[in-house]
């Protein structure tokens, strides 16, 4: 199991396939686990790259266990894998808090992304509107109270409400439970506030946003932010929730592999 230093912390990540670099960045709460779909069906044509921010999965933040986290220090910290790896410039993929991961690396260091690939997540988690509002403080109130087991209850059946989603609710549940307390609630907070929305204009990597048709609500109008941003396309799953990449790996797969094959090295 192969480790960085960066910065403080020991982050894990993992490493398969050849080809051009191919970054995977997880979710709240999870790690590289998220994307195993997706390495088996990219492996055979890119080196695909996944990694456990600071403070979840494998990764360990060495002074500050339980934070607090930044934005900026888990950006740093993926830059700092692909630097060790000698895999920039890369094709970046996001899902939720690792889109938000993507859009500050699209903002610190360019020319380290070749592409980036945003799935339900947002340039800003400014927290506006009544509605977000509450989700959020209840999100806040739930992980205190409850942990993340208790927050993963709370959650799958939104993530994954179909019958036949039962074995990923179980396994969604199960992988939320190895979160440590306080490097979760530290992870959650790191997002609160933070934005890259006034810098959407000058983002000019090829950038593919997709959308599940039932994503969270706070989410909604990601097409808005798209058409602010030079070389964005947006693309939209029907019938699908958050955990896109997880629950419909079939289409969100195809929306990938058509979109990387477009922008691939000469």
């Amino acid at each position: 199991m192969p480790f960085l230093s960066s910065d403080g912390a020991e982050i894990h990540y993992e490493v398969a396939g050849a080809g051009e670099p191919l970054l995977f960045l997880h979710g709240l709460g999870s790690s590289t686990l998220d994307w195993e779909l997706q390495v088996a069906a990219f492996s055979g044509h890119y080196r695909t790259i996944a990694i456990d921010a600071r403070g979840s999965g494998e990764s360990r933040d060495l002074r500050k266990a339980s934070g607090p986290f930044s934005v900026a220090e888990f950006a740093g910290d993926a830059l700092a894998v692909l630097d060790h790896l000698g895999a920039s410039p890369a094709h970046v993929v996001g899902l939720s808090l690792g889109g938000v991961v993507a859009f500050q690396m699209a903002v610190t260091r360019p020319q380290a992304l070749r592409t980036m690939t945003i799935v339900n997540s947002a340039p800003s988690f400014a927290v506006r509107g009544a509605g977000a509002v509450a989700t959020i403080w209840l999100r806040r109130i739930l992980s205190r109270l409850f942990g993340p087991v208790g927050m993963a209850r709370v959650l799958a059946p939104k993530l994954f409400p179909k019958p036949e989603h039962a074995p990923l609710r179980e396994k969604f549940i199960a992988r939320m439970a190895r979160n440590r307390r306080g490097a979760y609630i530290a992870t959650q907070l790191a997002v609160l506030g933070w934005s890259v929305a006034d810098n959407l204009e000058s983002i000019h990597v090829p950038t593919l946003v997709v959308g599940a048709q039932h994503d969270y609500p706070f989410l909604a109008n990601k097409q808005a932010w798209v058409r602010r941003m030079p070389r964005a396309e947006y693309v939209e799953v029907p019938d699908a929730h958050h955990a896109l990449p997880i629950e419909a790996p079939v289409p969100f797969n195809a929306a990938l592999g058509a979109f990387l094959a477009r922008h691939a090295s000469p």
